[in-house]
């Protein structure tokens, strides 16, 4: 008989998926403190209010691990219940662009977390890969667009970046000698054209 892994599922020898492996995280990380997931009810409330689907990686995190709380850095908004949400933090963000002739944020991006300063991650529901992206307002001067930069080109490489320490957030990922350091986020190429209000990937 095949020995099964409790914490994820998986068989010996079997690399679990990213969001089993978030889970034995985030139980490690949070403990009893771990929101509960939210339900399939809530999730499908919270994208008719939004006007989006989630990324489907997006949605298992939130309904199988749980609502928020876990994840690099500050970690992720809760997606739902008092306080701050990943759907306050985009109405409250898409308000104060449409205030504006010059928005400093695109629609159909959620913001995940804040990084603190004014910095938040990202995901782009109009991406096929869910990319994540990096808002750093600071950097912006005279354009918005120098403020979006991408982090990862799927919310799983994200995921994956954050499990191995290998994120550019991670002080202990500089520090490794023979190695080459964290990726840095790049300028993300699109950021005018959805800022503008075109359609994605034109």
């Amino acid at each position: 008989m095949t020995d099964t892994n409790a914490e994820t599922g998986t068989r010996a020898g079997e690399r679990p998926d990213v969001v089993a492996r978030v889970a034995v995280r985030a139980r490690a990380d949070r403990g009893d403190a771990l929101r509960a997931p939210v339900s399939a009810r809530e999730l499908a409330a919270v994208e008719a209010e939004l006007g989006l689907a989630l990324p489907p990686l997006l949605a298992r995190l939130y309904r199988e691990v749980g609502n928020g709380g876990y994840g690099p850095g500050y970690q992720l908004l809760p997606l739902t219940g008092d306080g701050r949400t990943l759907v306050s933090a985009y109405r409250d963000e898409l308000s104060d662009a449409a205030c504006t002739d010059d928005p400093h944020w695109p629609a159909g991006v959620l913001p995940l977390l804040d990084w603190g300063c004014g910095m938040y991650a990202a995901v782009d529901c109009h991406s096929a890969t869910g990319t994540v992206l990096l808002y750093e307002p600071n950097d912006a001067h005279d354009d918005w667009a120098d403020a979006w930069y991408v982090d990862a080109g799927s919310l799983e490489e994200w995921l994956e970046t954050w499990l191995a320490g290998k994120g550019w957030y991670e002080e202990d990922a500089y520090e490794a000698p023979g190695e080459e350091g964290p990726q840095e986020p790049c300028p993300w190429t699109e950021a005018k054209a959805r800022l503008a209000g075109a359609e994605p990937g034109r």
